[in-house]
């Protein structure tokens, strides 16, 4: 029998990497996990947990102009971008150093280089000159925004890795997208201020979400002052000689800027890997392709997370990890489960989603069931906001199971993660209905809407 340096070697250190690579050692594996960059990946370093600081930071203004309702006076405020950008980057260097020390502490290696495969056994690191093998390789490299090269003066845009460090705040941004990134983003910089416009080429933001969520979130954002123009593009960039850019959209109009930033979607870290050095298949888009296991083509090689393109969540990514775990050293093969998964938006209001959207249920289910809550939640009775509030559930008329579950409002993220375990468990709206209401909450629409607001039978809404 051939003996490995390793018994594991994982090249990517984000949240899927280091779970499998910790776990692995705990269990006596002899394991390295090798990391470019910083230890944490997208999610903790430029992702999610710095986005949501900044959406905590961004929310403060309307905060202070609530606090008027509820007999507050708050003196003038006035905000530090860089004391923003200096505690953000306490708190993820914190995480940083606890996701290294739990690979130390399971007697994992760190190995802080750049690694690419030699051969399917075979791996250089790149900042040593060397080379190690190993009986299983895992690849955990993740993801990156689109550069989209051929626009023209694509080198003046910033894109949501470099948006958490700007040296300052900009007075004026424009953001090209309509997924969860551009909508956060676009969010975030209002909040703080900035003149924001979202610029998207489809017929509504966050397409694959709930309509009457896209639609009502729309409204919302454009009541806030955000500008958001549909069906256009940006079809060149320029730098002015102040400094400014000038960016040409769709139709003619130019805006000029302080910012531009693009966020039209990510794709996989597969470049000079030396994927092809161990004859590893990856798809049109750069994606390694993978089984229901997540192995490759290459029978100890295996993939996990964002560079596999299949479900771009951290946690969907962690759960691979401990799928990948019991399939390569439990003799358990596991697949990962990608059904029903919870997520949300941090836009202004929150989404938090589960399950089917309206029509994608149509196109599955004959006999649909409508419940639709809209009301302004009991936070800005007094405050005198008009924002409202989104609940909605999708069931399927002849099994009577909830399909799917769609909030827009404050903590919508929260409800998202609760609801995910009724919908995953095939609860039915009977199940909800028997369900007591805490009162005075939003989440008690969920159990409190016994007749449906409208019907979908065969694709067609039926009053």
């Amino acid at each position: 029998m051939t003996a490995y340096d390793y018994d594991l070697f994982v090249i990517g250190g984000g949240s899927g990497g280091v779970r499998a690579g910790r776990v692995a050692a705990s269990m006596g594996k002899r394991v390295a996990v090798a990391e470019e960059f910083r230890f944490g990946g997208t999610c903790v370093i430029r992702g999610c947990v710095p986005k949501k600081l900044y959406v905590y930071a961004s929310q403060f203004p309307e905060q202070f102009e609530d606090a008027a309702g509820y007999g507050w006076t708050v003196p003038e405020a006035s905000f530090d971008w860089r004391k923003l950008v200096e505690n953000k980057e306490r708190e993820i260097t914190r995480l940083e150093g606890l996701y290294q020390k739990g690979i130390a502490g399971a007697n994992g290696e760190i190995i802080q280089s750049r690694a690419t495969l030699v051969d399917k056994h075979t791996v250089r690191i790149e900042a040593e000159n060397r080379t190690v093998t190993a009986n299983h390789i895992l690849i955990a490299t993740g993801g990156r925004p689109n550069p989209h090269a051929a626009l023209s003066g694509h080198e003046h845009c910033i894109f949501s890795d470099q948006a958490f460090d700007l040296p300052e705040l900009p007075k004026s941004i424009v953001i090209s997208g309509g997924g969860y990134i551009a909508v956060e983003f676009a969010n975030i910089f209002h909040g703080l201020g900035v003149e924001t416009t979202l610029i998207y080429r489809g017929k509504e933001i966050l397409g694959r979400f709930d309509m009457d969520l896209r639609r009502m979130l729309h409204e919302t954002m454009e009541q806030k002052g955000i500008r958001i123009l549909l069906h256009s593009v940006f079809e060149k960039v320029e730098k002015r000689a102040d400094g400014r850019l000038d960016a040409h959209v769709t139709g003619g109009e130019v805006l000029t800027v302080d910012q531009v930033m693009l966020a039209i979607g990510r794709i996989p870290n597969t470049e000079n890997l030396g994927l092809e050095n161990a004859g590893v298949e990856m798809g049109k888009s750069g994606e390694i392709i993978v089984d229901d296991y997540s192995r490759t083509n290459v029978d100890n090689i295996w993939a996990i997370g964002d560079v596999t393109n299949r479900v771009q969540l951290t946690p969907v990514a962690i759960h691979e990890a401990m799928c990948f775990v019991e399939t390569a050293f439990k003799d358990n093969p596991t697949r990962p489960d990608h059904d029903c998964i919870a997520t949300a938006v941090f836009s202004q209001p929150e989404i938090g989603t589960v399950g089917l959207s309206e029509d994608d249920a149509a196109k599955r289910f004959a006999n649909l069931e409508i419940y639709r809550a809209a009301f302004r939640p009991m936070r800005h009775t007094l405050s005198g906001r008009q924002e409202k509030m989104l609940m909605k559930l999708v069931v399927d008329g002849d099994s009577r199971r909830v399909l799917g579950a769609h909030i827009l409002g404050p903590d919508a993220g929260e409800m998202a993660q609760l609801l995910g375990i009724p919908l995953k468990a095939g609860l039915t709206k009977d199940d909800f209905d028997r369900t007591m209401a805490v009162h005075p909450t939003a989440a008690e629409e969920l159990v409190t809407m016994y007749k449906p607001t409208y019907l979908v039978k065969n694709g067609r809404r039926v009053e």
